[in-house]
């Protein structure tokens, strides 16, 4: 058997278990069949999946899906692949597709890192989207964060020339370290002379604006390829 990287590694994230809500059960095995793309170790057909050509995009941890939804929304024209891997988080998306008819939008349940590594083909991504990752903020547990230059680079390969790379964070140190990998990627260039202004297609989700109130900051980091 041929040495897997994508198995012999750190995860960024923690699975758990999580309570499933009725309305998020229901959303998962009404919708979850159409909208909901199983992994595999093969290249995602785009057209098969969305049944249409359209620039795709990326979006790694999508929550509750309330960004994610917002901005499917927002650009119809574009394709949503969003990657998560806790259950009732899949669960909210899906039920927010049902509710605000996305077409657009497909998500899937697995680690992020295999499926940008098997499922995404080089320079097949418009952009990819990586909004508030866990910040792992513990020193001793910084080395679980998913933005790390190997990381970046992997994606870097899968976004086309024109596309782009847009991380926020609310963790200070968390942004220097991915304004600092980022900035060392040599295929990506900043847009802004250090961090970003938030652009507007990211929505100020509740929680962000109620840290924004407390006086938390915000950081968002714009990278384009090419």
């Amino acid at each position: 058997m041929l040495y897997d990287p994508t198995e012999h590694r750190i995860k960024s994230f923690v699975t758990r278990a999580g309570r499933l809500s009725p309305a998020q059960e229901r959303a998962i095995q009404t919708l979850g069949p159409k909208f909901c793309v199983p992994y595999q170790k093969s290249p995602l057909n785009s057209e098969a999946a969305y049944g249409r050509a359209a620039p795709l995009i990326l979006e790694i941890g999508t929550g509750m899906g309330e960004t994610t939804a917002h901005i499917a929304a927002l650009l119809p024209e574009k394709n949503f692949l969003g990657v998560e891997v806790h259950t009732p988080g899949v669960g909210s998306l899906l039920k927010r597709i049902g509710e605000q008819s996305l077409c657009n939008l497909r998500l899937i349940q697995h680690d992020a890192f295999e499926v940008v590594t098997h499922m995404l083909a080089p320079e097949s991504l418009a952009a990819v989207h990586v909004f508030f990752p866990d910040p792992w903020h513990k020193a001793r547990h910084n080395k679980r964060r998913l933005i790390q230059a190997p990381f970046v680079a992997l994606l870097a390969s899968r976004i086309a020339q024109g596309g782009y790379l847009h991380c926020a964070t609310d963790w200070e140190d968390y942004a220097e370290q991915m304004l600092a990998v980022l900035s060392a990627e040599s295929s990506l260039r900043n847009t802004a002379e250090g961090y970003a202004p938030r652009p507007d297609y990211r929505p100020v989700t509740k929680f962000e604006n109620r840290g924004l109130k407390l006086g938390h900051g915000v950081w968002d980091l714009v990278f384009t390829k090419g």
